[in-house]
C-alpha cells in the first residue's frame, strides 16, 4: 500500500476509464473508507448507490452530458485551460458514464439539517477519492447530474428523504495520470489573519 502523503499528493480526477470491470471487494473497499469519515454528530448520513448496470450508467451519463450542454460548459470556457476544458468535455461527454462502477452519493435527511448535509456527506466522497488513488483506480467527483437531483433519485430509487449529492465514477484509468496541478500553500495561506504571509 502506498505511502498516505504519495496518495494525497497524486490524486486528481479520472475522466476517461478502460471498460475492464472492477472487482466487488475493491469497491467494497473504497466504500468501507469512505464510511470512516467523520460526520456531524456522528450521524454518517451518506448513502451509496453503486450502479453498475450498463442503462442506468448510460441515464446518467445522459444526466452529465445535458447538464453539461445545458450551461455548465459556456460557463466554464472562460474559466478553464484549453487543455483542461477538453478533458472535461470529453468526461461529461461520455467518459465518466464510461467508467464501469458509477457510485451514487446522497445523504439521507433525516440523519441532518438538509441545508448543511453535504458537509457531513462530502468527507466520505473524499475518502472514497484517496481510497480509489491507494488502490490503483481512477476516479472523479462531480456534480454536474445535481443540475436533474429528481432525476438522478429516480434513476436509483432514492425515497424522498435521501437527496442526492454526488457521483463519484471507479473504474481502471485509460491513460497513466500524472500529478495535479496545485498552487503553493504559501499562496492560500496565512498567518494568525488574512494578507498575513505563510
Amino acid at each position: 500500500m502506498p505511502d498516505f502523503f504519495d496518495v494525497v499528493l497524486k490524486q486528481r480526477a479520472c475522466r476517461a476509464f478502460r471498460p475492464d470491470a472492477v472487482d466487488d471487494a475493491l469497491v467494497e473497499r473504497v466504500l468501507e473508507a469512505a464510511t470512516f469519515a467523520p460526520s456531524a454528530e456522528n450521524k454518517q448520513p451518506w448513502v451509496f448507490v453503486v450502479v453498475r448496470d450498463p442503462e442506468r450508467r448510460a441515464a446518467i451519463g445522459d444526466l452529465n452530458r445535458r447538464a453539461w450542454e445545458g450551461g455548465a460548459k459556456s460557463h466554464s470556457e472562460s474559466r478553464l485551460t484549453p487543455t483542461l476544458l477538453d478533458e472535461v468535455d470529453r468526461g461529461a461527454q461520455g467518459g465518466i458514464a464510461g467508467a464501469p462502477v458509477l457510485v451514487v452519493v446522497g445523504g439521507d435527511t433525516r440523519l441532518g439539517d438538509r441545508r448543511v448535509l453535504a458537509a457531513s456527506v462530502f468527507p466520505a466522497v473524499e475518502n472514497m477519492l484517496l481510497a480509489a488513488g491507494a488502490l490503483g483506480l481512477g476516479a472523479a467527483l462531480t456534480t454536474l447530474p445535481l443540475v436533474f437531483g429528481d432525476e438522478l433519485a429516480e434513476i436509483v430509487g432514492f425515497p424522498f428523504e435521501v437527496q442526492p449529492i454526488a457521483v463519484v465514477p471507479l473504474g481502471w484509468p485509460a491513460r497513466p495520470m500524472g500529478p495535479p496541478k496545485r498552487l503553493p500553500v504559501a499562496e492560500k495561506a496565512h498567518r494568525d489573519a488574512f494578507g498575513s504571509p505563510w
